[in-house]
Formats: structure tokens, sequence, C-alpha cells
């Protein structure tokens, strides 16, 4: 299968690229930096690109992905997030492209209430962050792709995902960072922030099969949830990675970490993309935290 894939240089990207390789694809990967520039708010260099490359199918990953940071920059998130996926969808439909597969986010439902969780794709989309609004409008425009001019647009909203190589301006990699630099600096205290919210975290290793699986057996205009189903607390995943920590460390609320405004509590139910696709998760949890710190704690090493 010819595959184009946006945000190919970001967190998720290169796990996707090599697991669509992996399955004998061949595959196109831009983003607006790497060996292949491309710009999704440029509608131009979209159309060119898909021209060249002729995918038959398509994964729009590229966004501006942190959540937090979306209320300090909220017009290039949507513009990023919202108009980008727009010149997505318009210049596959110009050449003929059988799937697209649109990523979402938890965070289109946000304002969820315990008699919501799990939330389905049929729960009610209220998001709390510029990040979700902008998640919402994309989902909506490939919906409406689909029903106004019949594009295979096919929209996953993935709840949290993790592993090596993200970033740690993202909780999982950031709490691995501060008990790496602990653990080498002799320090007896875990900074964190809110430890109240809940997420469903899936290994990103997961996610990207549920990627290809749902652009295979997938049906156009259907939207998936891509989670694990079950929910833990911030404090939890900050315990496991005390657990695993080579000394004591205690854990202390940083006012300064703490989010201005956070989704309390974001569990998915998966069983539409098991039903589709046959999609299990595979990694547990603490297998993916082990990884994330060991990745952190040669980063802090290399910097020691």
């Amino acid at each position: 299968m010819r595959a184009l894939v946006t945000g190919a240089s970001g967190f998720v990207g290169p796990y996707l690229v090599a697991h669509l390789r992996a399955c004998g694809d061949e595959v196109t990967a831009v983003d607006r930096r790497g060996d292949r520039s491309v710009d999704v708010t440029d509608a131009g260099a979209v159309d060119e690109v898909m021209q060249e490359c002729a995918p038959e199918a398509v994964y729009h990953l590229a966004a501006l992905s942190h959540v937090g940071e979306s209320w300090d920059s909220g017009a290039e998130a949507f513009r990023v997030n919202a108009e980008g996926t727009l010149h997505v969808l318009g210049a596959a439909r110009r050449h003929g492209v059988a799937r697209v597969l649109v990523v979402g986010s938890a965070e289109e439902y946000g304002a969820a209430t315990p008699a919501d969780i799990p939330l389905s794709e049929e729960s009610p989309l209220r998001p709390l962050t510029p990040y979700g609004v902008a998640k919402v409008a994309a989902d909506f425009l490939a919906l409406q792709a689909h029903l106004a001019h019949g594009l295979g647009t096919i929209r996953a909203r993935p709840f949290n995902h993790t592993g090596t190589g993200q970033s740690d301006r993202f909780v999982i990699p950031a709490l691995a960072r501060r008990v790496a630099e602990a653990e080498r600096n002799g320090a007896s205290e875990l900074r964190v922030g809110s430890l109240e919210p809940v997420r469903d975290v899936t290994d990103v290793r997961d996610v990207v099969r549920a990627y290809r699986l749902l652009v295979e057996h997938g049906v156009p205009g259907e939207a998936y949830n891509v989670c694990s189903g079950e929910g833990v607390a911030v404090r939890e995943i900050a315990q496991r990675l005390i657990g695993l920590a080579q000394r004591p460390l205690q854990l202390v609320v940083d006012p300064a970490l703490v989010r201005r405004v956070d989704v309390p509590q974001l569990v998915g139910d998966a069983s539409k993309l098991r039903v589709a696709t046959g999609w299990e998760r595979q990694i547990d949890l603490d297998q993916t935290l082990a990884a994330v710190l060991d990745e952190a704690r040669a980063a802090v090493a290399r910097q020691a």
C-alpha cells in the first residue's frame, strides 16, 4: 500500500512510519522539519506532495499536540490542527485517495462526568481546551468530507499514549526525567503537578498498530477510540515510577506545574475498535514506564 504520513517527525510519526514499512507499505513521510518539508497550513505544498506520491492511504498526524501550551497559542493550534486538516482532506479528495485517517484526540470529549465513563464514540464532545476545540473542528471536517464528498475518512480518537522518544513536555516523560535527575543528584523529592487527573494510557507501539488496522478495516465516516479502557491517576503513575527509582522519593505538588484547566477524567471504551479490527493492547503500562525511565536516565547521564 502506498501511504503518506503527515507529521512524520513528531513523537508518533517515526513509530508509525516504521510499522507501515515493516508491513510492506511504501511510505512518504512529511513534516515541517526533516528530510521532506511540507507544512500542512500551506495548501499548495500539501496538494503538490499528494499529487507526487499518489497515496492510497493518508495518515494525518500533523498537529500542535501539547494541550497545556494551546492556551498560549490558540490561534496557531487551530490553524495547524483544523485548517491543516482541511488542506489535507481537500488534496486527498482531488487526488483520489481511498482512505484518510484523521488523528483526533480524547481531549475532544473534554468535560466528562463520572457517569460518562468509559467514554464511547457516541459520548458528547465538550472540549475544555483550545487544543480540544481544534481537534473537534478537524474531526467534523473529516466527517463532512465523507458525508458531502464520499471521501473515505476514518476518525481516530486516541487517548493518552507514551513511550520512548516523547518530549519531556508531556507528563510521563517529565516525571521520568525528574526521577532520573533525583537519582543522580541525591534528591529526596519528586515534584509533580496535579495528582488527581485520571487518564487512559497506551503504549505508542500499540497505538500505531491500531492506526493501520483502522485504515484496512475501519468503516469510512466512523470514529474510533484508541485506548486501553483502563484509567490510572497521575498519582499512581508517579508512584509506579518511584517504585522503579534507585533511591526513596517523596511526591511534592509544585503549583507551578499545575495546569490552569485540566480534564479530571478521560477513560475510553475501545470495543468498537476491537470489533472492527481485532486490535488488542499488547504492551502493559509498567513495561512502558520502565522503558521511558531508562531513556530518561541515559539522557541525564549524557548531560551530566
